[in-house]
């Protein structure tokens, strides 16, 4: 391809990129500067490559996929959020923990920044962590998942109802002091992009080079997985991941407080279940198969446009209760994974590690 020369679909999404804010400033050409020269000396290519970005959202956007898809993460997240209270605690001080407070003014937004990078007020603050996108550069299905990853971070909101005792003059009533008063909020689940953590040993240095000008977090180590909440809300953007990608972070988070931490959208775990025999799950992915009946799942929707996209693709959380109805001794097991005696493992091993 010519560098003087980029095709019509690079030149078109070249102004929607612009339109939408979607790229760092330092990727914007420098006002006065030639074709060819670019701010902050960032390399034409992660230019041209963070282009079609533009048009996969407004595709996306435009689509019943994602009404669908936004409505059931919305769901799952207000779920969520009502099991993140303490248990003598209240819905407002779980609230508060959160830094959510309530509707956001999307106005608020600073002109001009990367969306998802500003936070909005009235925002709860999580983490995200994302395995496994695969070569987008090369590859239309990862480059889909990646603009809903953007999308999901930017747009998601969830909304929770309170009831709280507003106190009435006594001039006004004879009989009651109290009136309860039911409100529904909504807030943005908005999560700056610096905040979202992104890691496929796939990925190439030109592939780096573009997240990063997105404004997310490249992960330097291949953690297969491994990575606890820390305890801190925390979703997990697995998209058509291996199989003991899923097992290792359930094993990194295996206890009731962290597991009611975290969501996770990838590979449906009953998917999982009908596929496998149950000695197969229950040998190679034991914490998959221990935890199917403490979990709750919802299937994103499936739509001709992006069969081969979000096929198979289910969110997962765990709710406190069913957590404590598992047997007492389901968290006394504890091994780490090995998968010596497995085949198709389906992931990429950290050689550094010892195994």
């Amino acid at each position: 391809m010519s560098s003087s020369n980029p095709p019509p679909l690079l030149l078109h999404s070249r102004v929607g990129a612009v339109c939408e804010g979607a790229l760092s400033p330092s990727l914007h050409p420098a006002h006065g500067q030639e074709e060819g020269h670019w701010a902050g000396g960032q390399p034409r290519k992660v230019w041209e490559m963070t282009m079609p970005f533009s048009l996969n959202r407004e595709d996306l956007l435009l689509s019943d996929f994602w009404s669908l898809a936004l409505e059931t993460i919305d769901s799952c997240l207000t779920k969520h959020l009502e099991q993140l209270k303490a248990p003598d605690g209240t819905l407002l001080e779980a609230l508060g923990n959160l830094h959510l407070n309530s509707s956001p003014d999307e106005s608020a937004v600073t002109p001009g920044a990367i969306p998802g990078e500003t936070l909005v007020p009235g925002t709860c603050r999580w983490k995200c962590v994302c395995y496994g996108i695969g070569n987008f550069a090369t590859c239309v299905i990862a480059r889909y998942q990646l603009t809903f990853l953007l999308l999901f971070l930017e747009k998601c909101r969830v909304n929770f109802r309170i009831l709280f005792s507003h106190s009435l003059p006594w001039s006004c009533t004879r009989y009651a002091r109290d009136l309860w008063v039911d409100r529904t909020h909504s807030s943005l689940l908005q999560i700056p992009r610096r905040h979202c953590w992104v890691y496929d040993p796939l990925f190439s240095q030109l592939e780096i080079g573009v997240l990063n000008s997105l404004g997310l977090t490249v992960l330097s180590e291949n953690e297969e997985g491994k990575r606890s909440v820390d305890g801190e809300p925390t979703i997990f953007y697995m998209p058509h991941c291996g199989t003991a990608l899923y097992n290792n972070l359930l094993w990194s988070n295996w206890s009731l407080d962290a597991l009611s931490q975290m969501l996770l959208i990838g590979n449906s775990f009953r998917g999982l279940e009908e596929r496998l025999l149950g000695r197969i799950l229950q040998k190679n992915y034991t914490y998959i198969a221990k935890i199917l009946k403490g979990l709750e799942e919802l299937e994103l929707p499936e739509t001709s446009q992006y069969t081969d996209v979000f096929n198979d693709t289910s969110i997962h959380w765990f709710p406190v209760q069913k957590l404590q109805q598992l047997p007492t001794d389901t968290w006394a097991f504890q091994e780490e994974p090995d998968y010596q005696d497995c085949e198709d493992l389906e992931i990429i091993r950290n050689k550094t590690r010892d195994h």
